[in-house]
């Protein structure tokens, strides 16, 4: 359906007639409507370089729409139409296809920051409030989720200090069941995904040193064409999170108890999982020494010079 090549998500391992998304250029938007009249899987359309007239657009009704074109007034129109229909849209003015943009608006991922844990290896205080240059070490976490490039970010948490410590920096979700272990807090914030979101990418509270670089490597890696359901960054064990989990996984997730989480259901099933290299560490704080250690290697900001 026209000659526009965007270098997106495969369906390798989904459904031949899976849910989908398409990124057309303005003059075959008539036949993209045509398929998404046939296919009610389609969940998102992309038009590149809009046609002269808004043609009728009632098919995208509860889909998502990008609209991208260099004319600001072609945009508003096309933008109002969508908008007055009740369709869910979205626009770049831009006369070239910003493929990245793109990528990022059709296959959108939540972050979700596991932050309920006990800590139960390190004394005194909740370890997720543990300064580390100035900010507690939650709030790094969830900082690099969000500056990465996840939509929606939602910390999941046990304890009103945690809460305290995000002030309203993200969505915070309460998990009363989370002595149960992390199957129950990793649930507690798939359950709290907009339905829009199309993975969850999931972090422990407890990695200060994943940033927002590691995040946006992943994102990419998992938005590529033929990537697998599942992205994580490599490690000396194999691989670690965060990790990048397509919804078609997700009822796997929901299956688990206790203290299981995605090792569980990835393990021995390297087809659903691509383990990529990303920057930045994760390395998480467990105990005192782990606290010490990461201290001294987190990079530390330089004050300003004074005139």
């Amino acid at each position: 359906m026209g000659d526009l090549d965007l270098a997106v998500r495969g369906r390798t391992y989904r459904e031949p007639d899976g849910p989908h998304s398409m990124v057309v250029r303005g003059r075959d938007l008539d036949s993209a409507l045509q398929h998404v009249t046939a296919r009610s899987d389609c969940r998102s359309v992309a038009v590149v370089g809009l046609p002269e007239q808004v043609p009728d657009m009632t098919p995208l009704i509860g889909k998502r729409l990008l609209l991208v074109d260099g004319d600001s007034g072609r945009l508003r129109e096309f933008a109002e139409v969508a908008i007055h229909a009740g369709i869910e849209v979205e626009w770049i003015r831009s006369a070239r296809p910003p493929f990245e943009r793109l990528a990022a608006a059709l296959l959108p991922v939540g972050g979700i920051v596991l932050a309920a844990g006990r800590s139960s290896r390190m004394p005194g205080s909740q370890k997720l409030l543990l300064d580390i240059d100035g900010v507690p070490m939650v709030r790094h976490v969830l900082e690099a989720a969000s500056e990465g490039g996840c939509h929606q970010t939602v910390v999941v948490y046990a304890e009103d200090d945690v809460k305290r410590a995000i002030n309203g920096r993200a969505e915070l979700v309460y998990n009363a069941k989370a002595q149960t272990g992390m199957a129950s807090s990793m649930q507690a914030g798939l359950r709290a995904m907009r339905p829009v979101i199309e993975a969850a990418m999931v972090v422990l509270g407890d990695q200060p040193l994943v940033g927002s670089r590691t995040v946006a490597t992943l994102l990419r890696a998992w938005r590529r064409e033929g990537s697998r359901p599942a992205v994580a960054a490599s490690s000396a064990d194999g691989w670690a999170p965060p990790v990048i989990l397509s919804r078609e996984l997700w009822g796997d997730l929901f299956a688990l108890k206790g203290d299981a989480g995605a090792r569980q259901v990835l393990q021995g099933r390297s087809e659903l999982i691509d383990i990529v290299p990303a920057p930045g560490r994760s390395d998480d704080v467990d105990t005192p020494d782990d606290y010490t250690k990461i201290v001294k290697l987190f990079p530390r900001r330089r004050p300003r010079q004074r005139a």
